[in-house]
């Protein structure tokens, strides 16, 4: 990653397992935050490493927890309806970035055809066990084969970002529907938390997205951004992830203070914590 033409942005810490620090530099041609050094993808898996990495498990341990998969459970009937109403007629998805596959669940008891793509072996054989059909890469898959391809908070996470958008453009069908979530680092939260803020997630996050990034790097793949969607309860979650790293605990009221100021400024400014996009070929 060539980061000579780029201005520093913020040093930020790897909270979750190693400790180690990393630099944000900015892309002022895309409005995006790239992180550096980017581990290799043979030193990549062991930044994953982390009992809290909650969406790799179906852990229900602490209140954390709980109240995360409480809000997750709403979150999914969110999403079937946000796919339902951009194809009505239901069909084929590809989820990539899987997880434990509780959203190609939702979406295959509802009557969509669903396979998953799931890097983690662990994540992956939970899926597995509910009855979710997971490949191991795109590249098995045929062209123009989907009607809707959904990246729930991985595209963030992907070390070629052109090459997966390339992928993605292939994969879909011409009158189909790819919807991208990912952190917004202009949001009010991340403002506020700074250099605490959970959603930077270094080293595992290579990109920081804002919404010209991503109407930019899709552009180049003859893709238009149709809609921006706010996901509310993000700034709520990751507000708590960012007390527990700033004062080494966390704290819920505060958390719930700072997500819900979020929530109402994105309301004039439309910069909320994470946004969904959702985008057509031209």
């Amino acid at each position: 990653m060539d980061i000579s033409n780029k201005k520093h942005f913020l040093t930020v810490k790897d909270y979750s397992v190693s400790k180690e620090t990393f630099d944000l530099y900015q892309d002022d041609a895309l409005d995006m935050l790239i992180t550096f050094p980017q581990p290799s993808l043979a030193n990549l898996g062991k930044y994953y490493e982390s009992e809290d990495y909650i969406s790799h498990t179906d852990n229900k341990r602490s209140l954390f927890e709980k109240l995360y998969h409480f809000i997750k459970s709403i979150a999914l009937k969110n999403k079937l309806n946000l796919i339902n109403s951009f194809q009505p007629n239901k069909g084929k998805i590809l989820d990539i970035g899987a997880g434990t596959g509780e959203f190609l669940l939702v979406a295959k008891n509802d009557g969509w055809q669903t396979i998953g793509i799931e890097p983690s072996e662990r994540a992956k054989s939970i899926a597995l066990n509910k009855g979710v059909s997971i490949v191991e890469l795109t590249t098995e898959l045929e062209d123009q084969y989907f009607d809707v391809i959904s990246m729930w908070h991985v595209l963030e996470h992907v070390p070629d970002l052109n090459k997966q958008i390339k992928e993605l453009k292939r994969l879909l069908k011409p009158t189909g529907t790819l919807i991208i979530a990912v952190p917004n680092f202009k949001s009010f939260d991340a403002k506020h938390y700074g250099k605490f803020w959970a959603a930077y997630d270094v080293p595992i996050h290579f990109w920081h997205f804002s919404k010209t990034a991503i109407k930019l790097l899709f552009e180049k793949e003859q893709m238009k951004l149709e809609k921006v969607l706010p996901m509310k309860f993000d700034s709520f979650y990751v507000s708590l992830l960012s007390e527990k790293y700033k004062s080494g605990k966390m704290n819920f009221v505060k958390a719930f203070f700072i997500g819900l100021t979020s929530n109402l400024l994105a309301k004039k400014n439309l910069e909320y914590s994470s946004h969904i996009y959702i985008l057509k070929n031209k």
